[in-house]
């Protein structure tokens, strides 16, 4: 199916919102005439149902960033932090792009027109969007991005298994810093009086202080077990829960990046304003607590 046509079709049968529409219609467009190379410069066009995200970091760079890194090059998620500190409106207005391939690939792939979607989170900001966004989800809220995390698989990313653990910690209420931190030497298997296995885990700091106990509950703990056997192999002396590319632990914007991309793929969640963040999963926990009485 043409992509043109595909947006169009997204465009006019989903429920964004005008303002939306506008903002997305622009932001793909712009990404399509880039893969047909009609702008900044002719050559071999991009294949927009087969590329890599080098693309998307290069059209990013020829098309807005440029302006702002001057003679600094874009080469990763370094250059993205230096832009979310330097130059905060340059950010939003990236991640939002970001979203909005976002949500066509995962309409390609309803459709038909790829199997797999883009994996795009290395190229957010996970600059928050408003700084004074609300502490908690409304219930509706955390509904739909729970219904978004179980939708996370390996068609959005080759390691949804960490990704959706990182998601059910932070609605445990361990905060984005604290979850990089997690030590695997700091593991204990519980068994509730119902005999299921739930978890506790705690983060050491610097000076092996162990910490406060994180208690998990059962989805989190259901998203541990299936992680574990997926970790990567960590680097010598590197003890980190949760790890990274060359075995090494995450950096401590990631749980934000992934949350975002998370939530980009929800239709209620898309369009928030301000944007679901790990902070903000972070204050609204997994379940509500009982009225009393």
């Amino acid at each position: 199916m043409d992509p043109r046509l595909l947006l169009e079709d997204w465009i006019t049968t989903g429920a964004l919102r005008p303002s939306t529409q506008i903002a997305y219609r622009r932001d793909v467009t712009s990404w399509l005439d880039w893969c047909d190379h009609t702008w900044p410069h002719p050559g071999p066009h991009v294949d927009p149902y087969a590329f890599g995200i080098e693309h998307v970091a290069a059209w990013s760079y020829d098309r807005y960033l440029n302006e702002v890194l001057g003679n600094r090059p874009f080469n990763g998620p370094a250059d993205l932090a230096w832009i979310a500190e330097h130059h905060p409106a340059t950010a939003k207005s990236h991640d939002r792009r970001i979203s909005a391939l976002t949500g066509f690939y995962e309409a390609c792939r309803d459709r038909g027109a790829i199997r797999i979607t883009p994996d795009l989170t290395e190229l957010r900001s996970g600059l928050d969007r408003d700084g004074q966004a609300p502490k908690r989800l409304l219930p509706e809220e955390r509904d739909a991005f729970l219904s978004a995390v179980g939708g996370w698989g390996p068609t959005n990313s080759r390691n949804h298994h960490r990704d959706r653990l990182i998601a059910h910690l932070l609605l445990e209420g361990i905060r984005p810093g604290r979850i990089v931190l997690l030590d695997i030497r700091h593991l204990y298997p519980v068994t509730l009086a119902t005999g299921q296995q739930v978890y506790e885990l705690r983060a050491p700091d610097d000076h092996e202080n162990v910490g406060k106990p994180y208690p998990l509950g059962l989805n989190a703990s259901a998203a541990l077990r299936d992680y574990l056997p997926r970790r990567r192999k960590p680097a010598d002396g590197v003890h980190r829960l949760i790890i990274g590319e060359g075995g090494q632990g995450l950096t401590s914007d990631y749980p934000n990046k992934i949350v975002q991309q998370i939530a980009a793929t929800s239709p209620v969640l898309n369009e928030r304003r301000p944007p679901v963040t790990a902070d903000t999963l972070a204050h609204t926990g997994s379940w509500d607590t009982p009225p009393a009485g």
